[in-house]
């Protein structure tokens, strides 16, 4: 197998590998070559690359040898390819581009391929392949929310930091509660699967009831330590530390993850950790709970068992509970967290400055 050639970026041609691989107008094949170039100056190998970029080794090699030999022209330009002459001119593609990006129709809030279609004297096909180049998405939407946390530094460094490099003789818990998790019946049964038609379910439902889940998941090994109680007031959370109290071995220090919710820092809690000096709190940024690692295990468990689920009464919702979790502690396979602080500070500060604009 042939050695991958070395990369070597000098400051001007990294700058424009990035701003490439952030720009808008930029084509996803443009923004994907430019990805790889910048992962290969890393000293990445083309396994690892194609895996995270979700494409062949093949294909990382054949650009990261296109950019030792040809340097950035090469990834920039595109050899003649063999078929009919585009009908579309380049400029036009790049008007139906930025009016994409920049302008809203008339009368909606967002582009279709039709109303483009319209707006631009193209075919709807013709906008759906120039959308599809340029990975647009109109038709979708994603939320998100900034934290305004004046220690968002300290602590997302602190908590990633336990994430990378936990601290010896002692155990990394990320920690949360589930709330108000309704039992949920259908007024009626619903139709099963078969050959060419999917599972059918009631759109409506019947209420039997509420449980709040206290789990903790250990960072290191995936296990979770895991509880239902009716609420999640301070008494809860002081009765689920007793229960992690009970399950970890003594001999080792309890690092617990937990966001900002007021019930963690009730003063009978602060009472209860000054009694208990081998807990050690630390809390996550307002507005961040994609930080804490558990949130990712109440989503398995919510798409796997309990969204489709039928609970006649919240003990059937807390036995589909236990049972999910003792089959997942059977089995267990950690969570690997591989963003640094300073590259999610990075991206802050991008998010910032657009906003600022």
């Amino acid at each position: 197998m042939r050695k991958a050639p070395s990369i070597v970026l000098d400051a001007d041609a990294r700058e424009q590998l990035e701003r490439l691989d952030r720009s808008r107008s930029a084509s996803v094949r443009l923004a994907q070559r430019s990805r790889i170039v910048l992962l290969a100056a890393t000293g990445v190998d083309n396994e690892t690359i194609g895996t995270a970029l979700g494409i062949t080794r093949q294909k990382v090699g054949r650009w990261r040898s296109r950019y030792a030999e040809l340097g950035l022209e090469g990834i920039l330009s595109e050899k003649p390819r063999s078929g009919r002459p585009p009908s579309i001119s380049n400029r036009r593609r790049a008007a139906i581009v930025r009016k994409t990006l920049d302008e809203r129709p008339v009368n909606a809030t967002q582009w279709s391929r039709s109303v483009m279609s319209t707006a631009a004297d193209v075919s709807p096909s013709t906008v759906g392949r120039i959308w599809r180049v340029h990975g647009l998405k109109p038709h979708l939407v994603k939320t998100f929310k900034l934290s305004n946390d004046q220690r968002f530094a300290e602590k997302l460094e602190d908590v990633v930091g336990l994430y990378l490099s936990p601290p010896d003789n002692a155990i990394v818990l990320s920690c949360d509660e589930k709330s108000q998790m309704q039992a949920l019946d259908r007024t009626q049964p619903g139709l099963p699967m078969k050959r060419g038609r999917c599972g059918t379910m009631t759109h409506d439902y019947k209420r039997n009831g509420t449980t709040t889940l206290f789990a903790a998941l250990n960072t290191l090994n995936g296990t979770v330590i895991q509880t239902c109680m009716p609420t999640h007031r301070h008494q809860e959370w002081i009765r689920f530390l007793n229960v992690i109290k009970r399950n970890a071995p003594t001999a080792q220090a309890i690092h617990i993850i937990c966001d900002n919710y007021a019930t963690h820092k009730h003063p009978k809690v602060i009472a209860w950790l000054t009694r208990n000096p081998r807990f050690h709190v630390h809390f996550t940024p307002t507005s961040a709970s994609w930080l804490n690692m558990v949130e990712r295990f109440f989503r398995d468990l919510s798409q796997r068992r309990l969204r489709r689920g039928v609970f006649r009464s919240v003990d059937e919702r807390i036995q589909a509970v236990t049972d999910y979790v003792e089959h997942h502690n059977d089995h267990p396979k950690p969570f690997i967290w591989t963003a640094t602080a300073s590259d999610i500070l990075e991206k802050i500060k991008r998010a910032r400055k657009k906003l600022d604009k």
